[in-house]
């Protein structure tokens, strides 16, 4: 993103910066406004919702209209989300911060070129946009790590008086080891074929937030079979998807799979 700041930077410079006629967007001086200040105006707490839909929607028209300059100047306004989401990606993933960046990047530009201009919140939606791009490539590095055998050496399959991963599930439920939907995540993602990402949007949970129920969950259970820790406490909060969040973001690294695979034999 360096390269696009540089880039940006020209653009705005004296004495002939990008700029966008104020007098065509509600709460804007009546002049032209360089696209630096025109993005230092917009993220300030104080800018209506109104003034940031109607600037973006001018700005992303003479993008697509024109491209090139107003591409880059589109993309230089956004820079400060872009990066932030860019860091918070690189947070919990070991890819090079210069791959999460760019996907970030074609993700926002993708989106401009696409997203529709008829609804409000456009920035939120092209930051939402970038964000999901740079967590699909998290997504696909992640890799599982295969769980120590040695682990699991303490207890057998028979001790856990079931003869399937799921009835293992079913007896850590009946006994307050996990709630139903932790088993229900863990057998989803774990047993079946669905990702975190898409279980996460099925329940209308923050991606982060689903990603830390199945590790909390998978440590229980994992500390139930190997006789290694305490079950679930009694104040545990009730197994109920948590509301929409603002963000989220992956983890920092995949748990291990759930003791259930290694104890039964599954592999992950």
């Amino acid at each position: 993103m360096a390269t696009l700041r540089d880039c940006f930077a020209l653009l705005v410079t004296d004495p002939d910066p990008l700029a966008l006629d104020g007098t065509r967007v509600p709460d804007l001086p009546d002049r032209l406004v360089p696209l630096d200040e025109l993005r230092d105006r917009l993220l300030a707490r104080a800018c209506p919702q109104a003034t940031s839909d109607a600037a973006w929607k001018t700005v992303i028209r003479r993008a697509r209209a024109r491209g090139d300059a107003w591409t880059v100047g589109a993309a230089g306004m956004a820079l400060p989300a872009l990066r932030a989401v860019a860091s918070l990606l690189g947070e919990h993933s070991d890819v090079d911060p210069a791959d999460v960046q760019a996907e970030v990047l074609t993700g926002f530009l993708t989106a401009l070129a696409t997203i529709r201009l008829d609804l409000p919140r456009i920035a939120v939606r092209l930051r939402w946009a970038a964000y999901r791009a740079g967590l699909d490539l998290i997504t696909q590095s992640l890799e599982i790590p295969h769980p120590d055998p040695g682990l699991f050496l303490t207890r057998t399959v028979a001790q856990t008086q079931a003869d399937s991963p799921y009835e293992v599930l079913a007896v850590t439920v009946a006994d307050g080891v996990l709630t139903e939907t932790e088993a229900a995540l863990v057998a989803a993602t774990r047993l079946g074929d669905v990702s975190v990402p898409a279980w996460a949007a099925r329940h209308a949970t923050p991606v982060r937030t689903a990603y830390r129920l199945r590790d909390r969950a998978e440590q229980r259970l994992l500390a139930h079979l190997t006789g290694r820790g305490p079950q679930a406490s009694e104040g545990e909060p009730p197994s109920r998807p948590p509301g929409p969040l603002a963000g989220s973001a992956a983890p920092a690294t995949v748990p291990h799979p759930a003791a259930v695979l290694a104890v039964t034999g599954v592999s992950a």
